[in-house]
């Protein structure tokens, strides 16, 4: 969601590996989307006695959340664009390699 009234800057990081402090960043929609994904872990690692894809879940979903804080709407910018990508086989926005080579060389002789 976007930043508290009187805030002028984001949050210098991420919020916490937990799921109450995820859920406090995003949107409706958004947090609909986390607890399926976080009732779907639950169960595989009921499953599987491992809670590899609990951290997992976790580890993705607080980058997501504060990406959202720092830019609200960049989580279904980034799934429309893909879907895009997807559908057309191009992505019209792309920089060329050459150009992106050529930008990294500038930036590491610095």
């Amino acid at each position: 969601m976007s930043l508290p009234a009187g805030d002028s800057e984001p949050p210098a990081a991420p919020p916490t590996a937990d799921p109450q402090a995820i859920r406090s960043c995003l949107t409706p929609s958004m947090v609909a989307e986390f607890d399926r994904e976080w009732e779907f872990v639950l169960e595989q690692a009921k499953q599987e006695k491992d809670i590899t894809a609990i951290h997992s879940l976790l580890n993705t979903w607080r980058h997501v959340a504060y990406a959202e804080l720092v830019d609200p709407g960049s989580h279904f910018r980034m799934l429309a664009k893909a879907e895009q990508i997807e559908r057309t086989g191009s992505n019209p926005g792309a920089v060329p390699i050459e150009d992106m080579r050529a930008l990294i060389e500038r930036r590491l002789a610095r």
